[in-house]
């Protein structure tokens, strides 16, 4: 079985007393079948993601995260934690159709500047758009398993760390 490694960021900010997070909105169904999800489900409403991507040869799975936010949303970030790892087998719907293992590191982050959605042209073919999404919402607002996790441990850990 092939092993995939990535690496994403949950990046939140406060903006009137709430917490928001930084989603992903990919443009098409080859997009959410390579994360996972069945195209039929996915046509059901709208698809939204964490930013997230492969680790590239000799760069560290946090270095990865940071890049990613920043080319999927637009806005660049900080490390507040590492929140955990996620873990799924998947089949390619493209080239050979093989069953893939991936793990995928994910962050919790704060933003720090730019503008949600000011991406490159060439990564539209990733990203229909960027957009801040209350961060209480974001676990069903999601739409991949793991990742409502994540949003869940994002949500605890602001409401468990009011340094943040």
């Amino acid at each position: 079985m092939v092993r995939e490694i990535s690496a994403g960021g949950v990046v939140i900010r406060k903006r009137e007393d709430a917490w928001w997070m930084a989603a992903i909105e990919p443009p098409d169904d080859s997009a959410r079948t390579a994360t996972g999800a069945s195209p039929r489900a996915a046509k059901a409403k709208t698809v939204l993601a964490l930013p997230k991507g492969l680790v590239d040869p000799g760069e560290k799975p946090l270095e990865t995260a940071l890049r990613e936010v920043q080319e999927e949303t637009g806005v660049t970030a900080e490390l507040i934690a590492k929140l955990a790892d996620i873990k799924y087998v998947y089949t390619r719907s493209w080239g050979d159709g093989s069953r893939v293992f991936k793990i995928v590191s994910f962050y919790l982050m704060r933003y720090r500047a730019g503008r949600i959605n000011e991406i490159s042209p060439a990564m539209r073919i990733e990203v229909a758009r960027a957009l801040w999404v209350p961060l209480q919402d974001a676990p069903t607002l999601l739409a991949y398993k793991g990742e409502k996790q994540m949003a869940k441990r994002a949500l605890e850990y602001v409401q468990s760390h009011s340094e943040v």
